[in-house]
């Protein structure tokens, strides 16, 4: 047995390695899990309650969930089986942006996770003319409950199933999933089951996970990195575990005890940073033996032939102080994909080296996601760049200069089927024959590997017409664990300068241990001390670039970017325009 469109994969999985948990999730204070077979009939059931509304192939319908459930997985699969298209909305969208979706999608119903999303939906429901109706997954006084959809399915809705099943074809529309909008309106990328299915089998080649493993899944799943990896994990027979907040994540593992899991680099910078601040409060002794067992892991290669000395002194860490970090992880964790932003190459060499494997991939919602990933096995993986493609997956370099850098672009079934409603969009980003420019300049390095170097239209130029590439300064400055946001300026200006949000967490043991009264991060940001200190951060990176590169001034700041003021994505990205237009006083302060 084979699949060829998404809805077959729990059958999939029924015919090859049937699970008791395939699906879990905890409700209040216990775990509910659903086996292959109960994920079938309750798909089965919401089809038929879903034909008995009238929705027909080819008609939308939308899902707004803040993560991930069982419920968001039965909901989208019965959907897809009768030929409708699933439209994941990200939690954090705006009002304006939520009814741009609405309106051009034209989704008949809306899923909504839970009160907060249903009140959002609520909220611009007049506007949107063609939403009907609204149904929640969590069960609310007086408001549509999913489970109210659930029909037993007669003859007849069987046989419907076996005609629609028939003529959908795997070239057909399976969703659209809206981009954040960060440069002015969300553009609706459409992905056919061929697509999504196409890096699904690309990806089971690649990872070692199989029916005997959990994983635990807390990102959202209105992200196509985590829906598709969500779908490998059904294809394989993982059991899947859903945390409902991501800062639950953690305490949930040691439950859990999961083998894998997907991540956004930030969630692996707060691990790292909670280490490094509980760290501080230890003693002197213990504080000496974490500081070298960090440094000693990140000196950590992919070439397995260490020399003796260092081999020790890794089984050394490992006892005193690794072990703790993998328990704290359920102790059973083989491997952590990670993507959607830039990776510090020293956080992957640190967890790597302390028994908690992690791998960068590369992709874009346009290309379902994954174009490459580092592998597991030794010789396949290489820290500092993004792997290698993906089986199937074709990958160049656009014009590239001397350095053998340029545009990434890429061709292959992954590819999307284009922009919905958007073909002159299409048109600017597909060339005729088939080649994909994504946006993102890079280049091979080690003769085959992947490496991103930065986005395209976030290079710039400063007014002496030298080019400065942000991203790669900004991944310098965030290794520093005093920095939690940091953002690059100079488009057209004179000279480079930096926003800075510091670790607020770290700040304030910094100035207890150099007796500087503690406050209020509005006032430690203006401190004397504060800044002088800061200014040797940026001194230590300005110590690597040239000199059109370097940080001639910068200002903190005394409050996180967030993703509600839209100044940071759904996938933890800046998005730079709103922080511009954010900071425009104190950016036009260093530059007086």
């Amino acid at each position: 047995m084979d699949f060829r469109r998404l809805f077959d994969l729990l059958l999939y999985q029924e015919a090859k390695y049937p699970q008791k948990k395939a699906l879990s999730f905890k409700d209040g204070y216990r775990w509910t899990s659903f086996s292959t077979s109960q994920c079938i009939d309750i798909i089965n059931k919401l089809s038929s309650g879903f034909l008995d509304l009238g929705l027909k192939k080819g008609e939308m319908v939308a899902i707004l969930a803040h993560c991930g459930s069982p419920i968001w997985n039965f909901v989208d699969l019965s959907l897809q089986q009768i030929g409708v298209v699933v439209v994941p909305i990200h939690s954090v969208v705006t009002n304006e942006h939520l009814i741009y979706i609405l309106k051009d999608s034209g989704s008949k119903i809306c899923f909504a996770s839970n009160k907060q999303m249903y009140d959002k939906v609520s909220a611009v429901k007049d506007s949107a003319v063609n939403l009907k109706e609204i149904y929640t997954f969590e069960r609310l006084d007086d408001i549509p409950y999913w489970e109210s959809l659930k029909t037993p399915p007669s003859e007849k809705h069987l046989a419907q199933f076996e005609t629609f099943k028939a003529a959908i074809h795997e070239d057909d529309l399976a969703t659209i999933i809206y981009t954040s909008g960060t440069t002015g309106q969300p553009k609706g990328v459409m992905l056919s089951h061929k697509n999504i299915i196409s890096n699904i089998k690309a990806t089971i080649s690649l990872v070692p996970i199989n029916c005997d493993k959990r994983v635990i899944s807390f990102l959202p799943m209105s992200h196509i990195f985590e829906r598709m990896v969500t779908y490998t994990y059904i294809a394989v027979g993982a059991s899947i575990y859903y945390a409902e907040r991501v800062e639950e994540a953690t305490d949930l593992m040691k439950d859990i005890r999961p083998h894998y899991f997907t991540s956004v680099p930030r969630l692996l910078e707060k691990f790292y940073e909670k280490i490094v601040e509980k760290g501080n409060e230890k003693n002197v002794l213990f504080r000496k033996i974490l500081s070298w067992s960090i440094k000693l892991g990140q000196r950590y290669t992919n070439d397995r032939k260490f020399n003796l000395c260092y081999w020790l002194q890794l089984k050394i860490a490992n006892i005193l102080v690794y072990r703790k970090w993998r328990k704290a992880l359920g102790n059973k964790v083989q491997g952590i994909f990670v993507g959607a932003a830039a990776l510090q190459p020293m956080l992957a060499r640190l967890f790597s080296a302390a028994g908690i494997p992690v791998r960068e991939g590369y992709g874009l919602t346009e290309t379902s996601p994954i174009v490459s990933s580092n592998h597991f096995e030794p010789g396949l993986f290489r820290f500092g760049t993004v792997g290698l493609p993906v089986p199937g997956v074709e990958v160049k370099i656009y014009q590239p200069d001397e350095s053998g850098e340029g545009e990434i672009l890429v061709k292959g079934p992954n590819v999307m089927m284009g922009y919905y409603n958007r073909p002159e969009e299409t048109a600017k980003v597909i060339q005729e024959d088939g080649w994909f420019h994504t946006g993102d300049i890079g280049k091979f390095v080690h003769k085959r590997f992947l490496q991103i170097t930065d986005r395209k239209k976030d290079i710039f130029k400063t007014s002496s017409g030298k080019y400065v590439a942000p991203q790669v300064i900004e991944n310098q400055l965030k290794t520093s664990a005093y920095i939690e946001q940091c953002m690059i300026l100079g488009f057209k200006r004179p000279f480079v300068t930096a926003l800075i949000v510091p670790s607020f967490a770290m700040l304030e043991n910094w100035c207890k241990k150099n007796n500087v009264h503690w406050t209020a991060p509005r006032y430690m940001v203006l401190n004397p001390k504060v800044q002088t200190f800061f200014q040797s951060i940026i001194d230590d990176c300005n110590d690597r670039h040239s000199n059109h590169q370097k940080i001639k001034k910068f200002t903190l700041l005394y409050e996180n970017w967030t993703i509600e003021k839209g100044e940071v994505t759904p996938t933890l990205k800046l998005s730079r325009p709103n922080i511009l237009k954010h900071q425009e006083k104190n950016i036009e302060k260093m530059y007086k």
